[in-house]
C-alpha cells in the first residue's frame, strides 16, 4: 500500500498556493483519489482471500477515512469557489411588469469561456471521482458489516449537480416565504428554473459525466431530481407541517382539508411536468437497483413516504372528498337505473369481460363509484415508494370500497322481492345491484392485474402481511374485496332463485298434489300421441308465470349471472317435480304418462330460449319419463334385478339412468305397475 500513497496524502497538498497552477492541482487531486481506488482494490482482495485481516482493513479504513475526511472539504469549497466565480446563481429577477414572475433566466454554464469551462470541467470530474470512490468504499464496508446503511444517501444524487442546486434553492426559498398562501407559485418558480436550465445542465454536463465513467447517470435526471428535493424539502418544513398541526384543531378541519387537497393536486400536476422534462432514456436508470430508489427523488409526494403520519392525513382527506361526491350522486334515482342502451339477449360466446357498464347492465352509480376509485388510485401514482402507495391505496380506495359494499347490502335487504306481474320494480333494481356487483368484480380483477398494482401486493408481502395457504390468487391486490363481492353476489341471485321457485311450488301445487291427474284408464297404443294433447290446466298458470319471470329477469340481469340464474332454476324445478312425483305417490297410466310428458315438453320448451339442449338440465325428470315408457316386462325385470341387488347398475347404465335413486326409480316402477 506504500507504493500506491507515497507522500501525496499529506495536508500540504490541500493548502497549495493560490498561484500555484489549477491544472497541476488538479492533477495531483487526480492522482490521490486514484492512489486510493488502487487501495480499495487492494482491501476487497484482503477481504475475500483474509478474511481474519478484519481489523488490520477497519485500520487501513480509518486512515484512508482521515485522509478524506481533509480531502473532501477542501474539495468542494474549491469547487464552490469556481461557482462563484462563474456567476453562478445566477439572480432570479422579478418581471418588468413589476409582478412576481420571473423572467427568463441566464445560464452562466453556458456562457462559460474556454479557460472557466475547462477549469469547471477538471473541478466537475474530479468532484464526481471524489463520490465514486466514496460509493465503492461504502458498499464494501456495508456488504461486510463494518457500517450501517444510511437509509438518507442515495447516490442517484450527484454531488456536483447538489453544489448547483444549494446556492440557487436559497434565493428560490426566498420568494417562496411570500407566497406561502398562494403555492401555485412556488410549483410554476421551480419548474421554471429547472425547464429552462435542463438544456445547458445536459449539453455540458453529461459529457462531463461520461468522461468519468460514472455508469447509469444522467445529468438530466440529477438536476430535476436535486430541485424536486429542494421544494420537497421546503414544502415540509413551511407548509406541510402548517397544515398538519393545524389539521388537529377541530374547527380548521374543513379549510385544512380545502388547502391540503388544492397543495396535492398541485403536488401531482407539478410531478407530471417535472416526469416530462425527462427523455425516455434517462427515465429508466441502473436495472440492477431498487425500481424503488430510482425515482424517489423526482416526486414531491416523497414527502408522505417518510411520514405516515402525514400519509395518514392525507388518506383521511381524500377518503372524506371522495364519499362526499359519492353521497350525492347516491341520492339520485336514476343513479340506480339500468341504462336503456344495456343489450339484452344471451351471449352465446360467453365473453364477460366486457369494458363497457351497457353490457353488464350496470347502474350508472357503478361506473360513477369506479371512476372514484380509479382518480384515487391515480392521485398516488407519482409517489415513489410501493409500500406507502399501497398503504394509502388501502386507506381510501379500499375502505371506500368497503362502505359501498354495506350499500349495496342494505339496498338489496331493503329490497321485497316480489314476481309480480303487475309490478316488477323490486326485481328489477335487484337485478341491478347484483349487475353493478358483477361490474366492479369485473374492474376490480382488471385493476390487480396491471403492473402497478401486482408489485404494491409483493411489496405487502414482503413486508410481512400473512398469506393464507388456501389461497390461490393471493397475488390479487383487491382479493378480499372481489371475494366478498362474489359471495354477496352469490346469495343475492340464491335469494331471487329461491323466490323463483317458491312462486312456482304454489302456483304448481294443485298440479303436484293430484294423485289422479294423471290415472286414466282410456289407452292409446302409442305415446307418439302426445302431440295431440294439451298442457294440463293446473299447470298452465304457473308456466305462463315462470315464462315471463324468466324474461324480465332476462332483460335486467347481466349475462353472466343470468346463465347461472337459469341453469339453478331449471335444476331447482327437476328436483322439485321429480320429488313430488316420487313422494305423492302419483299413478301413471299410458295416457298420463303421455300427458305428464306434454307438460315437461312444455316446461322444457321455456328454456328453449336460452340453449340448444335445455332437456340436459332436467335429468331427474327425463330418467322417469324414461321410466313410464318402459314395456310391462322390463319394469317387471328391472324391478327384480334392483330388489335382488342383481346387476342393477348394470340394467340402468344400459337404461341411461343415473340421476335417480333406487327406491325413487322402484317408487316410480311399482305406480306405474299399480296404474297399468
Amino acid at each position: 500500500m506504500a507504493c500506491h500513497t507515497g507522500n501525496m496524502f499529506k495536508l500540504k497538498l490541500l493548502n497549495s498556493p493560490i498561484s500555484e497552477d489549477a491544472g497541476r492541482k488538479h492533477d495531483k487531486l487526480l492522482q490521490a483519489i486514484k492512489a486510493m481506488n488502487d487501495i480499495e482494490e487492494v482491501l476487497v482482495g484482503v477481504e475475500k482471500y483474509h478474511p481474519q485481516w478484519l481489523c488490520l482493513l477497519k485500520s487501513v479504513d480509518n486512515r484512508v477515512e482521515k485522509i478524506l475526511s481533509a480531502l473532501r472539504p477542501q474539495v468542494f469549497a474549491d469547487h464552490r469557489a469556481l461557482l462563484v466565480s462563474l456567476g453562478w446563481p445566477p439572480k432570479l429577477l422579478p418581471s418588468k411588469s413589476g409582478s412576481d414572475h420571473i423572467t427568463d433566466l441566464p445560464n452562466p454554464l453556458v456562457l462559460m469561456q474556454e479557460e472557466k469551462r475547462r477549469n469547471y470541467s477538471r473541478s466537475f470530474i474530479a468532484l464526481c471521482s471524489l463520490q465514486h470512490l466514496q460509493k465503492r468504499r461504502e458498499e464494501r464496508q456495508l456488504n461486510n458489516n463494518l457500517i450501517e446503511r444510511d437509509t438518507h444517501t442515495q447516490y442517484k444524487q450527484l454531488w456536483a449537480i447538489d453544489e448547483l442546486v444549494s446556492p440557487i434553492a436559497s434565493r428560490m426559498e426566498y420568494h417562496f416565504t411570500k407566497w406561502s398562501e398562494q403555492p401555485e407559485y412556488m410549483f410554476a418558480l421551480a419548474y421554471k428554473v429547472t425547464r429552462d436550465f435542463i438544456a445547458g445542465i445536459d449539453g455540458v454536463l453529461q459529457p462531463l459525466i461520461d468522461k468519468a465513467r460514472l455508469i447509469s447517470c444522467s445529468a438530466k435526471e440529477a438536476w430535476v431530481s436535486a430541485v424536486v428535493q429542494m421544494l420537497s424539502g421546503f414544502l415540509e418544513k413551511k407548509v406541510f407541517s402548517l397544515l398538519a398541526e393545524r389539521y388537529e384543531v377541530k374547527h380548521l378541519k374543513p379549510d385544512v382539508s380545502s388547502s391540503w387537497l388544492h397543495l396535492v393536486d398541485l403536488t401531482i400536476a407539478f410531478d407530471k411536468k417535472m416526469q416530462s422534462l425527462l427523455n425516455l432514456d434517462t427515465c429508466f436508470l441502473a436495472v440492477s437497483e431498487s425500481f424503488e430508489g430510482q425515482s424517489r427523488g423526482v416526486s414531491v409526494l416523497s414527502i408522505f413516504c417518510n411520514r405516515p403520519d402525514w400519509l395518514k392525513i392525507w388518506a383521511k382527506i381524500e377518503f372524506k372528498n371522495a364519499w362526499k361526491k359519492l353521497n350525492t350522486e347516491l341520492k339520485e334515482e336514476k343513479s340506480w337505473v339500468i341504462s336503456k342502451n344495456c343489450k339484452p339477449g344471451i351471449d352465446n360466446n360467453q365473453e364477460y369481460l366486457l369494458l363497457a357498464v351497457e353490457d353488464h347492465k350496470a347502474p350508472p352509480i357503478a361506473e360513477f363509484f369506479l371512476k372514484i376509485i380509479w382518480e384515487i388510485i391515480e392521485r398516488c401514482k407519482t409517489m415513489p415508494s410501493i409500500l406507502p402507495r399501497a398503504q394509502f391505496i388501502r386507506f381510501t380506495a379500499g375502505r371506500l370500497l368497503w362502505y359501498f359494499f354495506k350499500l349495496l347490502l342494505f339496498q338489496f335487504k331493503a329490497m321485497e322481492l316480489r314476481l309480480d306481474n303487475s309490478d316488477n320494480v323490486s326485481i328489477v333494481r335487484s337485478c341491478g345491484i347484483i349487475n353493478a356487483a358483477r361490474y366492479i368484480w369485473i374492474k376490480l380483477q382488471e385493476w390487480s392485474d396491471t403492473v402497478e398494482l401486482l408489485e404494491m401486493k409483493i411489496a405487502e408481502n414482503d413486508a410481512g402481511k400473512p398469506i393464507q395457504d388456501d389461497i390461490m390468487d393471493n397475488g390479487c391486490f383487491f382479493y378480499e374485496e372481489r371475494r366478498s363481492l362474489s359471495e354477496m353476489e352469490t346469495n343475492w341471485l340464491m335469494e331471487i332463485i329461491a323466490v323463483v321457485l317458491r312462486q312456482f311450488e304454489m302456483l304448481s301445487w294443485k298440479y303436484v298434489q293430484n294423485n289422479d291427474s294423471f290415472k286414466d284408464d282410456q289407452d292409446y297404443t302409442s305415446l307418439r300421441e302426445d302431440v295431440d294433447l294439451v298442457v294440463s290446466d293446473d299447470f298452465v298458470e304457473a308456466l305462463v308465470a315462470l315464462k315471463s319471470w324468466l324474461q324480465t329477469l332476462k332483460i335486467n340481469l347481466n349475462k353472466k349471472d343470468f346463465l347461472d340464474l337459469w341453469r339453478s332454476i331449471a335444476e331447482g324445478l327437476d328436483h322439485y317435480i321429480s320429488c313430488s312425483i316420487v313422494k305423492n305417490e302419483i299413478w301413471f297410466s299410458k295416457v298420463g304418462a303421455n300427458q305428464f310428458e306434454a307438460d315437461i315438453q312444455a316446461l322444457i320448451f321455456i328454456f328453449q330460449t336460452y340453449c340448444a339442449r335445455p332437456q340436459a338440465f332436467f335429468p331427474c325428470i327425463s330418467e322417469i319419463l324414461k321410466l313410464l315408457k318402459l314395456k310391462k316386462e322390463e319394469v317387471k325385470l328391472m324391478q327384480t334385478l334392483l330388489s335382488n341387488n342383481e346387476n342393477g347398475s348394470e340394467c340402468l347404465h344400459l337404461y341411461g339412468i343415473s340421476h335417480l335413486s333406487v327406491n325413487q326409480i322402484l317408487q316410480v316402477l311399482r305406480y306405474k305397475i299399480l296404474a297399468g
